[in-house]
């Protein structure tokens, strides 16, 4: 066993390393990964507690057994016994050394306890993200380490994405984790601007849902310390949400460099910005820092299985720490 565990961890070690420098074209998988460990930690486990465990205890008792039996054959024989209490004490140190499990098993079965743990509390409470790029600024900037609810949208299996309950449906103007249409091994992170059913119109900048255009009021210019500029800042109100949002002056509203997307034929695109009809099941979807997103007016609806969960707090920035905290 020990030797198939090496082989195990070995494995697992290189996969580690090729995911994190990017050799091979290795793609990591967070949620398969934890599955892979919590079923084969948790086989160990299972075999030490009903197998490896019993044995070792089994072997302890018989150790004393044979250490008791030879203390009364030496008195019967009218032998001195050795000092009683270092017997005993030696006795101790063997059954402790008998009981102790080998490394293969720490290093699986002593594990699984903590595994098991954050395998249910990432797949189905709360999974910790980072935040890569600006096209949510202001809401969310770069390095923000975010939380996102697993169940507000409703309860699913990780990996297949199975949804098990159906929760809440995504509102205007959440901001939710999704799994990048185009490529699903990414998450992304936008604002919910229509629901199935909506006609969104981008139109010069203007955002309006169902004909009714979406609030967006001037406020006091935001510096980026990135880009090291001032952008246009605009509180806006989208459902129950009120947010800032960012535009850029200098970038024209019209929509270049546009995929082909399933649900192509529900986009009406022109130099002004486009208008689009949300099929059922999925969403449109964009980014607080408008002229700096590439979101669905680039590659098309998310569907419902892409969804991951709803964005809800700030845990923490290790730039700016007074960002902790829920956002709108």
């Amino acid at each position: 066993m020990g030797a198939l565990t090496g082989v195990i961890l070995g494995a697992l070690a290189a996969y580690l390393a090729a995911w994190y420098l990017g050799i091979g074209g290795v793609e990591g998988n967070m949620a398969l990964l934890l599955m892979s460990a919590t079923v084969v930690t948790g086989a160990y486990w299972l075999a030490d507690r009903f197998w490896f465990a019993p044995q070792r205890q089994k072997a302890a008792e018989a150790l004393a057994s044979a250490a008791a039996k030879r203390r009364q054959d030496l008195a019967q024989m009218g032998i001195a016994a050795p000092d009683q209490a270092q017997s005993e004490a030696d006795v101790q140190a063997a059954q402790a050394a008998l009981l102790a499990p080998p490394w293969w098993l720490d290093w699986t079965a002593g594990l699984f306890p903590v595994i098991i743990a954050v395998f249910i509390l990432r797949s189905f409470l709360f999974e910790p993200f980072k935040i890569p790029s600006g096209s949510m600024i202001p809401t969310l900037l770069v390095g923000d380490l975010i939380l996102v609810n697993k169940f507000t949208y409703g309860l699913r299996l990780p990996v297949f994405n199975t949804k098990m309950t159906d929760g809440t449906p995504p509102q205007r103007g959440d901001v939710m984790v999704f799994r990048y249409p185009p490529k699903p091994s990414l998450d992304y992170i936008k604002r919910v601007v229509g629901v199935p059913g909506d006609t969104v119109t981008y139109m010069n900048k203007q955002l309006s849902v169902n004909g009714q255009p979406v609030s967006k009021d001037a406020m006091p210019d935001f510096f980026d310390e990135d880009m090291v500029r001032y952008f246009k800042q605009y509180h806006e109100d989208l459902g129950t949400h009120a947010h800032a949002i960012l535009n850029d002056p200098d970038r024209p509203a019209f929509i270049a460099g546009v995929d082909s997307f399933k649900f192509r034929e529900n986009c009406n695109y022109t130099i002004e910005g486009l208008t689009c009809k949300v099929p059922e099941g999925h969403y449109f979807m964009m980014g607080d820092n408008r002229d700096n997103s590439l979101d669905s007016r680039y590659w098309g609806f998310v569907p419902e299985a892409n969804i991951v969960g709803k964005a809800v707090m700030v845990w923490m920035n290790f730039s700016h720490p007074k960002r902790v905290g829920p956002f709108n």
